[in-house]
């Protein structure tokens, strides 16, 4: 089997793999009813939220599909948005409204830098109708976790609603929804989470559903979810095995003391992974103190390509992952999630040692 260092699908563990093997159900029944209902408040609970001021809405689809479902369904239709960029999934972001024909602007920057928060300020300064702020928490572009604390202090002060890609960060990175003045985070079961791809989930303050126009789609209204899941339906077929996993992964990540120490084991692994390649010279991409314990970026080793040091090492049992755009022909990256033992790691580390011939004795 594959170590899968991507950033999702991840590796499984025994339990949740078992758990797509529970009996075939049909999603109108009781039982499905019940299984629905325990997944919205274990996502609630994993960073304490109330079910009385917050909800977890869950569809069928990838990350894309909750964060679609996100900007479409509360940026109302006399609002506008503003997008930051600095990686290829805050793009994505811009493209949705785009398709969608929500009004908005963007805080452009180049892939993997910093937020400019003076140029933030200064842009909403000069655009004073700008009524919601979308972001990507862990921009998988490069690695950079982006500051949400300083950018919900920035939207609280101007009453915008926050707008959270989180969907590499949820489960694992630190997400302070009261104090940073968050509205929404889209999210999915295959990363962070340990589950399986399918499910993806908004965690939304049910105020701010309430104050949305119009649906501008139908399968994608979140509105039109929250109201059925809360009375234990759904308005279309769900993903029933998908959701026998997710809860079980839940349920693994609950044992395991939570996203704490889902982050603390992430973080040895990413130390042991940025130590050893940088004791062979492989640079990261960003400092350690800007990258989350998700996902690093590094330089290619002097001598490879991608696709030979990609293919070399899959032969070895490892998948990595490329870059994107302009970063293709020079970075790789290593996400630490998943059912991934630190010997594992160890082994990867010695794997590339073998294969980039560093003379050591020095």
């Amino acid at each position: 089997m594959n170590i899968l260092l991507n950033p999702g699908p991840v590796n499984l563990s025994d339990r949740v793999r078992n758990a797509l093997l529970r009996p075939d159900l049909c999603h109108r029944e009781v039982e499905f009813s019940q299984l629905q209902s325990t997944i919205r408040e274990k996502l609630l609970q994993i960073y304490d939220l109330s079910g009385e001021r917050w909800a977890a809405v869950l569809l069928t689809g990838s990350g894309t599909a909750a964060m679609e479902a996100m900007v479409t369904s509360l940026v109302p239709r006399n609002g506008k948005l503003l997008v930051i960029e600095n990686g290829v999934y805050g793009e994505r972001l811009s493209k949705i409204a785009n398709i969608h024909g929500i009004e908005y602007t963007t805080l452009h920057h180049p892939w993997g830098a910093e937020i400019d928060l003076k140029r933030l300020v200064t842009l909403l300064d000069e655009n004073d109708d700008i009524t919601h702020l979308a972001v990507v928490h862990h921009e998988t572009t490069t690695g950079r976790l982006n500051n949400l604390a300083q950018l919900g202090a920035i939207c609280q002060e101007r009453k915008i609603q926050l707008l959270v890609d989180a969907v590499s960060s949820f489960g694992a990175e630190e997400l302070n929804f009261e104090s940073w003045g968050i509205t929404a985070c889209a999210a999915t079961a295959n990363k962070c989470l340990h589950g399986v791809p399918g499910t993806a989930f908004v965690i939304v303050r049910r105020d701010a559903m309430a104050d949305a126009n119009t649906p501008r789609t139908l399968y994608l209204d979140l509105a039109t979810y929250c109201q059925q899941q809360d009375k234990g339906g759904t308005p279309f077929t769900q993903s029933v095995q998908v959701f026998y996993a997710l809860a079980e992964a839940l349920q693994e990540l609950e044992e395991a003391g939570g996203w704490r120490a889902r982050h603390s084991y992430y973080s040895q692994l990413v130390s042991l992974v940025r130590d050893g390649l940088f004791a062979m010279g492989i640079q990261p991409l960003l400092p350690a103190t800007s990258s989350s314990v998700v996902l690093n970026a590094f330089y290619l080793p002097e001598g490879f390509s991608y696709d030979e040091f990609h293919d070399q090492l899959k032969a070895q049992g490892y998948v990595i992952y490329a870059g994107q755009g302009t970063l293709a022909k020079s970075i790789f990256r290593v996400s630490t999630m998943g059912a991934i033992a630190r010997a594992d790691m160890e082994r990867f580390v010695a794997v590339v040692k073998q294969f980039i011939s560093v003379d050591y004795s020095s």
